[in-house]
């Protein structure tokens, strides 16, 4: 069967059919192409923008909640409406022992501060950290390193600077490392300086330097700002989030209902459903770019029985001499395929030129909307399976209709 394929005079008259009928032929094609368009585009894109929202997101753990403490909204336990309601580093430590779910939790103090070096100054954010900040918010290092647990235990004066501070304070491909800058009058030592550009949970402009030192240096004694949890993959994060917040009120007399007591950022729930979005998406893209195809088809098939009816004279002559039914139904679905096949070619090749396109326009630099808009080969692969299957499906109602009719009728036709 398949050494027809190979066959010259197949082909032949393929293009023969092709040939007489260009322009109505290629007007059909365009649903076709304009089908595998639409769906090579649009999968391209939405790949481009998953791409962009990961690179956006990839440097923090997206399974993330940060909490923070505020005023409380209802009176409890003789406390009056409106109490200023303080975190500490025993609260944080219950939560994280009792609290079933969570991977790592990070306790964080902020504050402003004036810094100096040499006769360059500004006030920027600084962060009493702990290690453990670097595996949920890694830090792209250009020069040093992070915290470490010995600059905790010994209360370091030592400082990671973010790269617009740097830009600020130092000469352009100057070593930062060993440096001083002065804090609140405080000299530090620079340890690291890290890549700006990623998504950080505050200011973009951030010194960080140890937790222990924060405390000592603005006597915070216990007290931390908020808190930043990361759940197991296989916990929600939402429930992690309201058992967190239960306990906390439960540790620090808040009426169970208070709302505003505590409040919070559920990254790992925007994140779903960024994740939902970017999913409905493309199940849309394929939705229209297949009703679209099948619509292409279907006037494929069309022209194909136009086409028959206009060779039904040949079709007697080619069943006359002893051609089976076999073989016209063949021949004709052949052209069906070879039609639907060169419009998804051109389609796919189009398709690809836009991508190209969009990244070139879009895709550049660090605030890139669309990051390397592309589909992968088992999509390409999928169209045009999908492709061969409707072309094929399509081209045997013509074929049916060339072989119905009886071959003595056919040689009458005028």
């Amino acid at each position: 069967m398949f050494k027809f394929l190979f066959d010259r005079d197949t082909w032949q008259e393929v293009f023969d059919s092709f040939n007489k009928n260009k322009l109505r032929s290629i007007l059909t094609m365009v649903g076709v192409w304009w089908g595998i368009l639409l769906l090579i585009g649009l999968l391209g894109s939405a790949r481009g923008l998953e791409n962009a929202f990961n690179r956006l997101f990839g440097d923090l753990a997206t399974n993330s909640v940060f909490i923070w403490s505020g005023n409380t909204s209802k009176p409890f336990k003789g406390f009056q409406e409106g109490r200023r309601v303080k975190l500490t580093l025993s609260d944080a430590k219950k939560v994280e022992e009792n609290v079933e779910g969570i991977e790592f939790l990070v306790p964080r103090n902020q504050t402003q501060s004036e810094v100096t070096r040499n006769f360059l100054s500004g006030t920027f954010q600084i962060s009493g950290d702990y290690p453990l900040l670097d595996k949920v918010q890694k830090k792209k290092l250009i020069y040093g390193r992070f915290l470490n647990e010995n600059d905790i235990d010994n209360n370091k004066k030592v400082a990671v600077l973010s790269e617009d501070i740097y830009q600020q304070l130092f000469d352009k491909d100057e070593d930062p490392v060993g440096q001083y800058v002065q804090i609140n009058n405080i000299n530090y030592t620079v340890i690291g300086m890290y890549e700006a550009g990623q998504i950080n949970i505050g200011s973009s402009s951030e010194i960080h330097i140890p937790f222990t030192t924060f405390q000592q240096v603005y006597n915070q004694g216990d007290q931390i700002a908020w808190m930043m949890i990361t759940g197991k993959p296989e916990y929600d994060i939402a429930q992690i989030d309201k058992d967190t917040k239960l306990l906390l009120r439960n540790l620090n007399n808040v009426h169970p209902d208070d709302q505003r007591a505590f409040g919070g950022f559920n990254l790992g729930t925007e994140f779903s459903r960024l994740t939902g979005f970017l999913i409905g998406m493309q199940f849309l893209t394929w939705f229209v770019g297949i009703a679209t195809l099948i619509a292409g088809v279907f006037a494929i098939g069309n022209i194909l029985l136009i086409t028959v009816r206009e060779r039904t004279k040949e079709i007697g002559v080619r069943r006359a001499l002893g051609a089976t039914p076999f073989e016209i139904k063949r021949q004709i679905v052949v052209e069906a395929v070879f039609l639907t096949l060169l419009a998804g070619i051109f389609g796919i090749i189009t398709g690809g030129w836009i991508l190209i396109g969009l990244d070139a326009a879009f895709g550049q630099g660090d605030s890139a909307v669309i990051v390397n808009a592309s589909v992968s080969i088992a999509v390409v692969f999928i169209a045009i399976t999908i492709l061969t299957i409707l072309g094929t499906l399509i081209g045997l109602i013509p074929a049916f209709r060339a072989t119905s009719i009886k071959p003595i009728e056919a040689l009458r036709e005028e």
